[in-house]
Order: C-alpha cells, then structure tokens, then sequence
C-alpha cells in the first residue's frame, strides 16, 4: 500500500489473561497468542493495538467489532463472523479461514497479506486503501460494496462477484481472475492486456455481441 500503509510498531502488549473474550469488551496494548477463541461471542468488542497471533476462531463472533492499529497473525478456523466490524490502519497477514463474513464491514488502511480464504464475504462493505498481497481466495464477493484505493497483488481469485459494487481506482491487474459474476460493474478498476483477452468473451456476451470466427 502507499500513502496510508500501516506501519506496526505495537507497544510492549500484556498477555491476554482472560478466560475468553467478552461481548462489549474494550482490549488495550493485549496480546492473545496462540489461544483457542472458537465458538466465543466478541459483539461490539474493540481492539486496539492489540497482536492475535495463531489462534484458532472457528465460530467466533466479532459483529460490529472494532479493529484499530492491530495485526492478526496465522488466524485459522472454519468460519468467522466480523460483520459490520470496523478496521482501521490493521492487517491480516497469513492464517487459512473457511467462510469469512464482513458483511457491512468498514475498512481504511488495511492490508490482508498471504492468507488463504475460502469465501470472503465483503459485500455491502466500504473498503478505502486496502490492499490484498500473496493471498489465494476462493470466492471473493464485493457486491454491492464501495471500494477507493483497493490493490490486488499478485493475487488468485477464483470468482470475484462484484455485481452493484462501485469501484474507484481498483487496481486488479495483479489478480489472476478465474471468474467474474457482475461484469457491468467493473467501471472503475484497472485490467492488465492480459486479464482484457480473457475478458473479452464475457463483455461481448454482456453487450450482446456475436463473434463470428
């Protein structure tokens, strides 16, 4: 990321010491290493400057969660509930996460590094300056979502749905695009020559042309 790219300098954390997370609960300078938070309920939680490294969150809740300066390492579970969350100036780098809902989500200053995801739901969401590094996602879904500023770095999506989405300078051309379902909303993001040939049928289904051979 350039302008915005956060930068982690966390000051020295305490140790999580909790027995589990708790709904409306406030996390300052916490570090959570390698601890099993699956099935815990974390609504409207805030976080801040805090390190969750290597812990397992199958079925943890974190809806309408509040995520600022923080960095999240090698997460691994399932599935994963951050909808209407709130990120700011955070990362995600690394982990393997099944069903990732952020529906609503709100993201500023983020960058998601080498993960492994299965269905990315970031639909209806507000993404601006996010980047996406080295990260392999089955199904990444951005409809009806508004992104500004959003970067795809040497990416594999497998379907990318950005049906309703509005796009502004979302730069795609380092994404290896397998499918794309809502081809008319792609007005606003930059393709490589390369991503446009593997395009061109879908486009001239989309406008009705025939090609003839």
């Amino acid at each position: 990321m350039a302008s915005g790219d956060p930068v982690f300098r966390l000051p020295d954390l305490a140790a999580f010491d909790g027995e589990g997370l708790a709904s409306h609960g406030d996390y300052d300078a916490i570090g959570f290493a390698e601890l099993d938070l699956s099935g815990q309920d974390a609504a409207d939680a805030r976080f801040t400057e805090c390190h969750l490294e290597g812990c397992a969150v199958d079925g943890l809740s974190l809806r309408r969660a509040r995520i600022i300066d923080s960095l999240l390492t090698e997460p691994h579970g399932a599935s994963l509930d951050l909808a209407d969350s709130t990120w700011r100036g955070s990362e995600l780098r690394g982990g393997r996460l099944g069903a990732v809902s952020l529906m609503g989500a709100e993201w500023t200053n983020v960058r998601v590094r080498a993960s492994k995801l299965g269905f990315l739901n970031l639909a209806a969401s507000r993404l601006a300056r996010v980047t996406f590094e080295r990260c392999e996602i089955g199904t990444l879904d951005v409809s009806d979502a508004e992104l500004t500023n959003v970067t795809l770095v040497d990416c594999s999506i497998e379907e990318f749905a950005v049906s309703g989405a509005r796009l502004t300078d979302v730069d795609l051309s380092g994404a290896r695009l397998s499918t794309i379902v809502g081809i008319e909303s792609l007005r606003g993001a930059t393709i490589s020559s390369t991503q446009m040939l593997d395009l061109a049928p879908l486009l001239a289904a989309h406008l009705g042309l025939e090609v003839r051979r």
